[in-house]
């Protein structure tokens, strides 16, 4: 049996199906802890990375059991959402890698002034800072009345902007990075499902052995 026979394509398709899944968990992870930031929620970017992992994890399941029972109408759907997940994905990860340090930084100033005190004190209790930017008035009023760690071992505390920005620049440089990256591969998954699909299977025509 060639490396391009029935068993190779489906060996393959297999393997690129559960590659797909780890990838999915890892779009929907790390899409998650950004958002768990509290601020960087507020991006409706990362709803759409964490609607993409969610997408490519169902369709990697389902190309993963028709390629396993090689169902031909369960492939064929395959290929066409694979298709559809993979302009969504390249979209959405152009757009992460698209967005900058000044817009970031006007999302999260946006957001920061719409909580309640309550919660950006616990903000600056879980991060260790205080204020935002110190770019106001109102951010050196917050400054003032911080109550996190780091106002008894310093007369300075870093600024929680500082922080916000660094996790969401990463979060954003992963995620963009990663599906950019894995959204070229699903081109590969529609030709190699479209390829095995067309593919008989040598055991319903024994004499393929001989």
């Amino acid at each position: 049996m060639v490396c391009g026979g029935f068993a190779c394509s489906k060996n393959a398709l297999c393997a690129l199906n559960v590659v797909y899944m780890l990838v999915g968990l890892l779009l929907i992870g790390v899409a998650a802890w950004a958002k768990g930031l509290g601020l960087v929620s507020s991006i409706h970017i990362i709803g759409g990375v964490i609607a993409v992992g969610v997408f490519l994890l169902l369709i990697a399941v389902a190309g993963l059991v028709g390629a396993v029972n090689h169902h031909q109408v369960l492939l064929f759907f395959y290929m066409i959402i694979l298709g559809l997940v993979f302009i969504f994905q390249f979209g959405i990860s152009c757009s992460c890698l698209a967005i900058n340090l000044s817009k970031q930084t006007d999302v999260i100033n946006a957001s920061w002034w719409v909580m309640s005190n309550n919660t950006r004190d616990e903000l600056e209790r879980s991060f260790d800072c205080c204020g935002l930017f110190n770019l106001t008035t109102l951010d050196q009023q917050d400054y003032a009345f911080c109550t996190a760690v780091c106002k008894s071992r310093s007369p300075t505390c870093q600024m929680c902007g500082e922080k916000f920005l660094k996790h969401s620049d990463e979060a954003l440089k992963i995620l963009g990075g990663v599906g950019l990256f894995f959204s070229f591969t699903e081109i590969l998954g529609v030709w190699l499902a479209m390829r095995f699909r067309n593919q008989k299977d040598p055991r319903a025509n024994p004499s393929a052995f001989l």
